[in-house]
């Protein structure tokens, strides 16, 4: 009997120290998706990339031109006139390529700088949600991070002080 008292008692004190804790979840996907200022972003990003494309565009043209005027004239070019143009689409191919990874650095650039006030301003409303729902954890449904913890469950001190650091 004392047993079975035991356990119902250990039991009624887990079950109100888990009630304790509330959890909550959302799908922060879908949520981007949901602000205005997303579409914004977007289309700032969409022009970037455009306005890059058409400058890779006409690099390219170029260097198509120089290919096919130096195989047009190859024949009547003399030894040095010929070093000088294999240099010169060299050094256009070399522009092209460093165009190309310049352009998709500050294209990730351009959208990290659009899109970080967005999320910040998500991560605010996240976090003034739990703390005015009393929220424990908030998890990410699409990511399965954990978006809010209340300060109060980190345990570092305990694990510190386990370790002897």
């Amino acid at each position: 009997m004392k047993k079975i008292t035991f356990l119902a008692l250990l039991s009624f004190l887990t079950l109100s120290s888990i009630a304790q804790n509330k959890f909550g979840y959302i799908d922060s996907q879908e949520l981007l998706m949901l602000m205005p200022e997303r579409k914004t972003a977007e289309t700032e990003v969409a022009n970037f990339a455009k306005s890059l494309e058409a400058q890779l565009g006409s690099m390219t043209a170029e260097y198509q031109q120089s290919v096919q005027e130096y195989q047009a004239n190859e024949s009547t070019f003399s030894d040095l006139v010929k070093q000088d143009k294999v240099a010169e689409i060299t050094g256009l191919e070399q522009r092209i390529q460093s165009f190309q990874q310049n352009a998709q650095q500050s294209l990730q650039t351009k959208e990290q700088e659009l899109l970080e006030p967005i999320l910040a301003k998500a991560r605010k409303a996240i976090e003034d949600v739990a703390t005015e729902g009393n929220f424990t954890y908030i998890f990410d449904k699409s990511s399965g991070n954990i978006l809010y913890a209340k300060e109060s469950e980190n345990v570092i001190a305990l694990v510190k002080k386990k370790l002897g650091l």
